[in-house]
């Protein structure tokens, strides 16, 4: 499995990205530490402890690294986060995902919007007419997240109008 994700992720030209939910992945601030992985926390400033081990990160990841290689033998079927493909930098990806924290509902009241779940994120995209997808994917290539079921990464891509998922088999087969 780690192998055919490899394969789906790391694409020359452009950059991979994962979106870590800290609430889901036990002591991930502790995992970033140890290992060190390019990260950032899309929350800013000084945080209190109980919020650091929450809050979500967001994590350049490369081929062969220790965090890459923990992250895809551990991840699988724990909705821990989703991965997206960019050319832009960790400054300009952190830029836009803080910008998609927040929602607010029908009486102005922010939300706080975690679409960085797997579950969430494979039941709100393919709801979302084509300016919300312009939106959601800025200049994101391509999102990719576990099925529900985990038997599978969903690939998700926009082009001008068009949603397209493509389901891509993860056990080699």
């Amino acid at each position: 499995m780690k192998q055919k994700l490899a394969e789906y992720l790391f694409r020359k030209n452009t950059y991979t990205y994962v979106v870590l939910d800290g609430a889901s992945v036990p002591d991930l601030p502790v995992k970033l530490y140890e290992m060190r992985p390019p990260h950032i926390c899309l929350y800013r400033g000084e945080l209190p402890p109980d919020l650091v081990y929450v809050a979500p990160y967001l994590v350049q990841i490369l081929p062969d690294l220790e965090f890459t290689n923990w992250l895809f033998a551990e991840c699988w079927g724990k909705h821990w986060g989703i991965f997206a493909q960019s050319r832009l930098t960790m400054t300009g990806m952190r830029k836009h995902f803080r910008s998609l924290l927040t929602v607010y509902d029908e009486t102005g009241k922010p939300l706080l919007f975690r679409y960085y779940d797997p579950r969430v994120f494979l039941t709100y995209v393919p709801t979302c007419g084509a300016a919300e997808l312009e939106l959601f994917f800025g200049k994101v290539n391509y999102y990719f997240a576990e099925s529900n079921d985990a038997t599978a990464l969903q690939q998700y891509n926009f082009s001008k109008t068009e949603l397209t998922k493509t389901t891509l088999d993860i056990n080699g087969k």
